[in-house]
């Protein structure tokens, strides 16, 4: 197989490309091992010394993950924490709270300029805007708006918002082909508007946790521009560095 991509670029690095693109069509999925290294050599016939920088390469990226004597598998992302894998609320205990989600409504829409910029979206592409809650012992904890490019998640206008689930990213995964693989995230400080106020059961004007995240692809091109808001009153913002 000839490799593609700009010839300016070291083989290893064409190569590297070739494999995301396997990986972000889903022709390699999530937790599946990809070829060996003598097959990569064989289908992309290049040395093998290319096909393991190759593979380096995307396992420092967190894209693949080597298993001792069980081969090299596309990285599936980690959805058992709260808020999938990207955010985790705790208490004052320190013990963590696993939140349920309700989803208020659904809906196509054209995206505002900062949405559009967010995803990358071509003039003329709607998207589909969900708003839904995330709840604890009948507490609401986050009231989230998430947009989606309707392009990639139009189908999730036809499927009942009960059956959704509290984890959104397998459910796209399922239900859309899309594979979440990492999330840029910034978390600010702001003030409960009417609407917000009265989601979280709290006085308008009071401080909230606002949390703003851009999902990837493994390709890495958006896929999800969602803001959380939280009440700052008894919150903490729990991160395990490594």
């Amino acid at each position: 197989m000839t490799l593609g991509y700009d010839e300016r670029l070291p083989l290893y690095q064409r190569l590297r490309e070739e494999m995301l693109a396997k990986i972000a069509a889903g022709e390699w999925s999530p937790g599946a091992p990809i070829p060996t290294e003598a097959e990569l050599t064989k289908l992309y016939g290049v040395a093998i010394g290319t096909v393991r920088k190759a593979v380096d390469t995307l396992v420092n990226e967190g894209l693949l993950l080597r298993s001792q004597g069980r081969g090299t598998f596309v990285r599936r992302p980690n959805f058992d924490a709260s808020l999938a894998r990207f955010f985790r609320q705790v208490n004052a205990r320190g013990g963590q709270e696993i939140p349920t989600s309700r989803i208020l409504s659904k809906a196509l829409q054209k995206p505002s300029k900062e949405i559009a910029k967010a995803l990358a979206l071509k003039s003329g592409e709607q998207v589909l805007h969900m708003e839904r809650l995330r709840v604890v012992e009948d507490r609401t904890l986050f009231h989230e708006e998430i947009w989606l490019p309707a392009s990639r998640f139009g189908v999730l206008m036809d499927i009942d918002s009960a059956t959704f689930g509290d984890l959104l990213y397998p459910f796209y995964e399922k239900q859309c082909g899309q594979c979440i693989a990492s999330a840029r995230e910034t978390l600010t400080v702001g003030s409960a508007d009417a609407q917000i106020a009265d989601s979280l059961a709290i006085g308008q004007g009071a401080p909230i946790v606002v949390i703003e995240r851009t999902a990837l692809g493994y390709d890495r091109s958006p896929l999800e521009y969602r803001l959380s808001r939280a009440a700052a009153a008894n919150f903490r913002y729990q991160i395990d560095i490594c």
